[in-house]
């Protein structure tokens, strides 16, 4: 979301496996949550809060929808994916490295999956896409890591929307952050399981 309001930032990585990190962690966030951004001295944890504080403070950057109604079901659906899909979340690990061909999908996790796909064809038929609402805006950046589990783990879905996560996945920001998490030597010990 910063590099979509056009801010420079520097992130800064703590290694999940240090025994340091708890400390270190709380330093950087209050909550001990991340991310947090830190701004002119003010830090800023929870991402839907970070994203109301980027649309705030650069408004021209067109991070949520101009328009009231679609400004609500913008915030609405991010919401939804900020505290919700629990199931998608448990049965579905992020692990950009990893690949699940033919993966089985629990019932539970599917029925999050066809709400998820609900959102996406509702959002692109009223907004006439190619992005959820009609430019790129904060829900598609609270669906990408959605759109990576997808991958990861071979989720069927229909043409609609199987081509808008072919458009995220083409999005630069998130092709460096694949080639980031690529990057990182460190192993998240979690999420080398057996499925």
């Amino acid at each position: 979301m910063t590099k979509m309001a056009g801010i420079p930032f520097d992130e800064v990585f703590t290694a999940p496996g240090d025994v340091d990190a708890r400390a270190e962690i709380l330093l950087l966030s209050p909550s001990i949550l991340v991310p947090c951004l830190t701004y002119e001295g003010h830090k800023v944890w929870d991402t839907l809060a970070i994203a109301e504080f980027l649309n705030e403070i650069k408004p021209k950057a067109g991070l949520l929808p101009a328009e009231r109604a679609a400004r609500a079901r913008c915030r609405s659906i991010c919401g939804e994916m900020h505290s919700g899909f629990v199931s998608l979340r448990s049965a579905l690990p992020m692990n950009i490295k990893a690949s699940f061909p033919g993966f089985k999908i629990w019932s539970k996790a599917a029925a999050d999956i066809e709400r998820i796909a609900t959102i996406w064809r509702e959002c692109l038929a009223e907004s006439g896409g190619p992005w959820l609402f009609g430019k790129l805006s904060v829900a598609d950046a609270m669906y990408a890591p959605v759109v990576l589990r997808f991958k990861t783990y071979d989720v069927r879905l229909d043409s609609e929307c199987a081509a808008y996560c072919e458009r995220v996945l083409e999005w630069p920001a998130l092709q460096q952050w694949i080639a980031d998490a690529k990057a990182e030597e460190e192993e998240i010990e979690e999420l080398d399981v057996e499925f």
